[in-house]
C-alpha cells in the first residue's frame, strides 16, 4: 500500500506492507528541486522501471541510511514519473539480485511529483 506524508524536506510517498520499512519511496526534496526514487537494499546496480508505456533503467547511489536504501535522482518534469503515475494499474521495479516490486499506480506518486513542480 502507499502512504503520503509531508515533512520539513517536502513530501514523500512510501510503498510497502503496513507497519514495516518501505520497499520503495518517491520523495520530493523541495530544497534540491529533485525527486528521489529509492528502493530498500544496498545493491548499487541500476533500477529498471517498467510501466505500460516506458521501460527505463536509472542509476542509483546508496543513501547511507539505516536501513539501507539506494536512490535515483530525477528532475520533477521527468517523463518517467508521469509514466509511473499513469501506468495501467501498476508498474514494476527490477534490480539485479533482488525480487521485482510490482507497484500499484496510485495518486500518491503524482501528488509528490506535483509538490516538486509547484
Amino acid at each position: 500500500t502507499w502512504v503520503y506524508r509531508r515533512d520539513a524536506r517536502g513530501s514523500i510517498a512510501l510503498f510497502g506492507p503496513a507497519n514495516a520499512d518501505a520497499a520503495l519511496t518517491v520523495r520530493c526534496d523541495t530544497g534540491a528541486r529533485q525527486i528521489y526514487l529509492s528502493r530498500a537494499g544496498s545493491t548499487a546496480t541500476p533500477l529498471t522501471i517498467r510501466t505500460s508505456s516506458v521501460t527505463r533503467a536509472v542509476s542509483v547511489q546508496p543513501t547511507g541510511s539505516t536501513p539501507a536504501y539506494v536512490a535515483a535522482a530525477l528532475m520533477p518534469n521527468d517523463s518517467l514519473l508521469e509514466a509511473m503515475g499513469f501506468s495501467r494499474g501498476r508498474f514494476v521495479v527490477q534490480q539485479a539480485g533482488l525480487p521485482p516490486l510490482v507497484v500499484p499506480s496510485w495518486a500518491e506518486i503524482e501528488r509528490v511529483t506535483e509538490d516538486c513542480r509547484g
